[in-house]
């Protein structure tokens, strides 16, 4: 029969707080019970058949508690546990991908699906790497290219979409019709066909209303960027 474990009022009074929780991880639970059921010198095999272990087990939780007291508690010892099924290097490159990179399809940020499909791994694995390193991809900023490089493209395809359509509503215009405005539009009627020759009206709308357009989403973009 093994004499009873050295406990402290203190570490006793942790050890009970331990083995009363209903929130920690249940081998905390268990072993915080049969180490202060070991402080009052009640045998290992009858400790082991209260926690349905076997009496090894219950001498290696004791040997941890005298090395390292309560805070070895329910500490998986290293080389220990389930053992990692992902290849080496997966949970690096999730991470890099998550925080550097955009996914290919044009989203604007990753899925479980999307990140899965990326690395060769299962969805869940990768909400369990998220989950680990308290990642919350919604929230990450993923544009790593410089401010400017962003405002020089949106100003060139904005100022291209701007030009052509200047350009065909000026080859469309004719002196009743000119590009102005001057000359009060009149609306087609709904229902009717669209005549011959009525077709530079809806040209010139289109370009007033695009110059409009973009003027408002131009610097809304760019704000967007920018931030």
């Amino acid at each position: 029969m093994a004499p009873a474990l050295p406990v402290s009022a203190e570490q006793r009074s942790e050890l009970t707080r331990m083995a009363r929780s209903t929130s920690l991880p249940h081998r905390r639970v268990v072993q915080a019970k049969a180490l202060l059921m070991a402080g009052d010198a009640v045998a290992n095999e009858e400790i082991a058949r209260r926690c349905e272990v076997d009496s090894d087990t219950v001498r290696r939780w004791r040997a941890r508690f005298l090395d390292s007291g309560p805070a070895g508690v329910g500490v998986i010892a290293k080389g220990r546990g389930r053992k990692s099924s992902l290849p080496p290097g997966t949970v690096v490159e999730v991470l890099r991908l998550t925080r550097h990179e955009l996914p290919a399809d044009g989203s604007t940020q990753w899925s479980t699906r999307t990140m899965a499909a990326r690395v060769g791994i299962g969805k869940d694995a990768v909400a369990r790497i998220w989950a680990d390193h308290g990642l919350q991809r919604w929230k990450i900023d993923t544009f790593k290219i410089s401010n400017e490089a962003i405002s020089s493209v949106i100003c060139e395809h904005v100022s291209a979409v701007l030009s052509t359509a200047i350009s065909r509503s000026q080859e469309m215009a004719t002196p009743d019709n000119p590009v102005d405005g001057s000359r009060r539009r009149r609306r087609h009627p709904p229902g009717r066909p669209r005549l011959t020759g009525q077709p530079q009206a809806g040209v010139r709308t289109f370009s007033r209303s695009l110059v409009v357009r973009a003027g408002a989403w131009l610097p809304t973009q760019l704000t967007d960027v920018q931030q």
